[in-house]
């Protein structure tokens, strides 16, 4: 049985979390350490939820860009269709991955988008119109796979790759809102026939995280990021670096 002082927590946390999936497409990742450190659920468990959850952040974030004329339709079609079985293949994979292996995996992916958001964002993001229908297609595929079996939602994989492509970070940041959800669709179809997906605590999580990404995306609407991403990468440089010291820890 949790204690009020832990629901109470994780509620803030995943607050958090929506926050900064709304401003800068970074914090999916830290939902999975939430659910299995804090809240004691298994790592196959603990993606299958967030990805469920990740259904209902997308859409609400989808909304708030849209609203404000932040989404590039041509670029997120093409990337949404490469996304739907990249996140089928990618829930099939996981369920029959071990557990440390998706930990291992989690905490890299953790430290190296931290370092990844300290870096700083390219003043000359101007080349989207440039990119071929088959390189979104594919972009597509592996934020969807990525997405999937890591549990860490379509805006960590997809907005670096687009900042990197020279997409525009508040049209990269409203891209990977919208492709949340055909992700999580087929994510939490993938995990339902090869395993099983906890609801009552999945909609607990996501009306959290709905607060947040609220929030997050007028931030990114209104406010400079670069503060934010600053204190973003150190928190996940940090979360990082404690998820792979305990697997170390563990294996020796």
């Amino acid at each position: 049985m949790l204690s009020v002082g832990t629901i109470a927590f994780s509620g803030g946390v995943a607050i958090t979390v929506g926050v900064m999936i709304g401003a800068i497409g970074i914090g999916g990742v830290l939902l999975v350490p939430l659910l299995v450190y804090v809240l004691g659920v298994s790592i196959h468990s603990a993606i299958a939820i967030a990805m469920f959850s990740y259904l209902f952040s997308g859409t609400v974030g989808a909304f708030e860009y849209v609203r404000r004329g932040s989404i590039q339709w041509r670029l997120g079609f093409w990337l949404c269709l490469g996304g739907m079985p990249g996140a089928y293949a990618g829930a099939m994979t996981g369920w029959l991955t071990p557990g440390v292996i998706l930990e291992s995996a989690i905490g890299l992916l953790v430290l190296l988008t931290g370092a990844q958001a300290l870096r700083p964002e390219s003043q000359n993001a101007h080349a989207s119109d440039s990119l071929a229908p088959a390189v979104l297609l594919g972009i597509g595929v592996f934020t969807g796979f990525i997405s999937a079996i890591t549990g860490t939602g379509g805006p960590l994989v997809l907005v670096p790759l687009l900042i990197w492509l020279k997409v525009p970070a508040l049209a990269a940041v409203g891209l990977s809102q919208i492709i949340q959800i055909p992700i999580a669709l087929l994510a939490t179809g993938g995990n339902l026939i090869f395993g099983q997906v906890d609801f009552a605590l999945a909609l607990g999580i996501s009306a959290m995280l709905v607060i947040g990404v609220i929030f997050g995306a007028r931030l990114a609407h209104r406010l400079s990021r670069e503060t934010l991403k600053r204190f973003i990468a150190f928190v996940l440089l940090a979360v990082g670096a404690t998820m792979l010291a305990r697997i170390i820890s563990r294996l020796f």
